[in-house]
C-alpha cells in the first residue's frame, strides 16, 4: 500500500511521517518551517512525538497547568511558541532556556506569579514577549538584559507594584511596551519610568491606562506624570563639632561630625567607618551604641566618638539614601602627633571656619581655604588636666580633610 500523498511531501521534514502527534496536525509551511497545529485539543500536557523538525508550536486554549523542564526538549529548533488561554500556573526553570532559536513567545493569560526569568538569558533572538495577563508580583531588574532583538514586550494585566531602575534599558530594538492595568504604588521608585518614557522612542501602549493604585493621592494618575516635587534626589553636607568629651577624666575628646541632608522622601542616614588598624563598621540610621563600639549616631545626623583615640583614625562617611539614589560625603580624621603643632597650623576656629569666634559647629566651606581639593589641617584643643605640665593646652584631634562636601 502507498503511503499518502501528504506523507510523502512531508516526509524530508518528518521522520518517520508519523512523527506528529494525534491530538495535533501538522503542515509544512512555504518557509519551510513546520507547524504543529496542537490549539483547542483539551490537552494537559504536551503532547509527545513531535518531530525535531517542528518550528512553530501552537499549544494555546488547552488545559496546561504546569510546564516541566523536558516538557519541550524535543522540538529544539523553535521559532514561534504559542501557550496562551491555558492555566499555566509554574513553570520550572530551563525549560525556555534550550530553546536558542525561539524568536516569539507567547504565555499570555495563565496563572504565573512568578517565571523562569533565567531562560531568558539564552533567548537573545527573542523578538516577541508576551506575559500579559498572568498573576507576575515583580520583575527583576536584569531579567530582559540579553534580549536585544526584542521589539515587543507585553507586561499589562498582572499584579506589578513598582519596576526597578533600569529594566528596559538594555533594550535596543524595543519598539511597544505594555503596562497598562497593573496596580502599580507610585513611590519615587517607580519616578524614573516617566522621565525614560518622555526619553525613549518606546511606544507605551495604553499608557492612559497605566495609572496609579497607591499612594492614595496619587490615585488614578499616569504612573509617566508622577508630580517632581514628591520625589528630590538626596543631598548630603558635612560639617564638624568639636568639644572635651563628657568625662570625669577632663582630659577626653569626643568627635562629632554632623550630616546634614536633604531630599524627598526625607533620606534615611548611613554612616561607614573605615579605621586605619582595618576595622570596617556600618551603621544605618540612629542607633546606640554599635555593638562594643563607643560609636553612636542620632537622630539627628550627627555621629559622635567619644575619647576618641588612635585606634579610631580612619574615614568617616556620611550617606544619604532615599529612594531615587543616594549621595556620600567623607573626611579623613587622624590624631595629632607634633609636640607644638598651635604654631605650626591653623587652629580649630577663628578665621580657619570663616566665622569669627566660632569653636564649634563651624562650617567647613570649601571656598574659604586654599588648597582644599588637596589636605586641610584643623587642631583641635582641649585643656590639659590639673597637674600636667605645658602652656595648659593639649593637642587632642587633627582632621585631613579631602572634600568634605557632596551634592
Amino acid at each position: 500500500m502507498r503511503p499518502p500523498l501528504l506523507c510523502l511531501a512531508l516526509a524530508p521534514l518528518l521522520s518517520p511521517c508519523l512523527a506528529c502527534p494525534e491530538p495535533c496536525s501538522c503542515s509544512a509551511k512555504k518557509n519551510g518551517r513546520l507547524l504543529a497545529e496542537c490549539a483547542y485539543r483539551e490537552l494537559r500536557d504536551v503532547p509527545r512525538g513531535l518531530s525535531p523538525n517542528v518550528t512553530i508550536l501552537t499549544l494555546s486554549a488547552n488545559r496546561l497547568g504546569r510546564l516541566g523542564r523536558g516538557s519541550l526538549a524535543e522540538v529544539p529548533e523553535l521559532q514561534s511558541l504559542w501557550l496562551g488561554y491555558n492555566r499555566i500556573a509554574a513553570v520550572e526553570p530551563g525549560t525556555f532556556s534550550e530553546l536558542r532559536h525561539l524568536k516569539n513567545l507567547d504565555v499570555s493569560h495563565n496563572r504565573l506569579a512568578e517565571f523562569p526569568w533565567q531562560d531568558l538569558r539564552n533567548l537573545s533572538g527573542l523578538q516577541i514577549l508576551k506575559l500579559n495577563d498572568n498573576r507576575l508580583l515583580s520583575v527583576p531588574r536584569d531579567a530582559f538584559r540579553e534580549l536585544r532583538e526584542l521589539r515587543s514586550l507585553w507586561l499589562n494585566d498582572n499584579e506589578l507594584a513598582t519596576l526597578a531602575q533600569g529594566t528596559f534599558e538594555a533594550l535596543p530594538a524595543l519598539s511597544q511596551l505594555q503596562l497598562f492595568h497593573n496596580p502599580f504604588n507610585c513611590s519615587c521608585r517607580l519616578f524614573w519610568l516617566g522621565k525614560w518614557a518622555e526619553s525613549t522612542s518606546v511606544v507605551l501602549s495604553r499608557a492612559g491606562s497605566t495609572l496609579c493604585a497607591a499612594p492614595e493621592r496619587l490615585r488614578g494618575t499616569p504612573v509617566t506624570a508622577i508630580p517632581s516635587r514628591h520625589c528630590v534626589p538626596p543631598s548630603a553636607h558635612l560639617t564638624y563639632l568639636s568639644g572635651p568629651g563628657a568625662t570625669d577624666a577632663g582630659d577626653g575628646l569626643t568627635l562629632s561630625l554632623h550630616c546634614s541632608v536633604a531630599g524627598n522622601p526625607p533620606p534615611e542616614i548611613h554612616w561607614q567607618i573605615r579605621t586605619a588598624s582595618g576595622r570596617r563598621l556600618h551603621i544605618r540610621g540612629p542607633t546606640g551604641k554599635a555593638g562594643r563600639e563607643r560609636l553612636v549616631a542620632f537622630k539627628n545626623g550627627t555621629m559622635a566618638v567619644p575619647n576618641f583615640g588612635k585606634d579610631d583614625e580612619g574615614t568617616y562617611t556620611c550617606l544619604a539614601v532615599n529612594e531615587l539614589g543616594s549621595r556620600d560625603v567623607s573626611v579623613s580624621v587622624a590624631l595629632a602627633g607634633s609636640a607644638n603643632p598651635a604654631e605650626q597650623l591653623p587652629r580649630d576656629d577663628p578665621q580657619a571656619a570663616g566665622v569669627p569666634g566660632r569653636s564649634k559647629g563651624a562650617e567647613l566651606d570649601p571656598e574659604g581655604f586654599p588648597g582644599i581639593g588637596e589636605k586641610l589641617v584643623l587642631v583641635y584643643h582641649v585643656r590639659s588636666g590639673a597637674g600636667e605640665s605645658g602652656p595648659g593646652v593639649r593637642v587632642g584631634i587633627l582632621l585631613a580633610l579631602g572634600a568634605l562636601i557632596g551634592w
